[in-house]
């Protein structure tokens, strides 16, 4: 078992590993999906990725609220 000096080099190189290991490893998944939805209800506050899923969801889910000017041109 290391003791003193050796113990604080011990620590500073696996620190030192751990921190090339994550930056290699990148972003996680769950980052990467959170940055992709990008569009946000205004009636539910759910997200979705692109246009044509929101005006999905909004005619499927809301279908008495009035469709917002976004999402007028946009093919489902």
């Amino acid at each position: 078992m290391a003791r003193g000096h050796q113990k604080l080099q011990s620590q500073q190189k696996n620190a030192k590993k751990q921190a090339e290991m994550k930056k290699a490893k990148g972003h996680d998944q769950k980052t990467a999906a959170k940055a992709a939805l990008v569009f946000t209800c205004l009636v539910c506050k759910s997200q979705m990725p692109d246009p044509k899923t929101f005006k999905q969801h909004f005619e499927s889910k809301h279908p008495k609220c009035p469709m917002p000017p976004e999402l007028e041109d946009v093919e489902a």
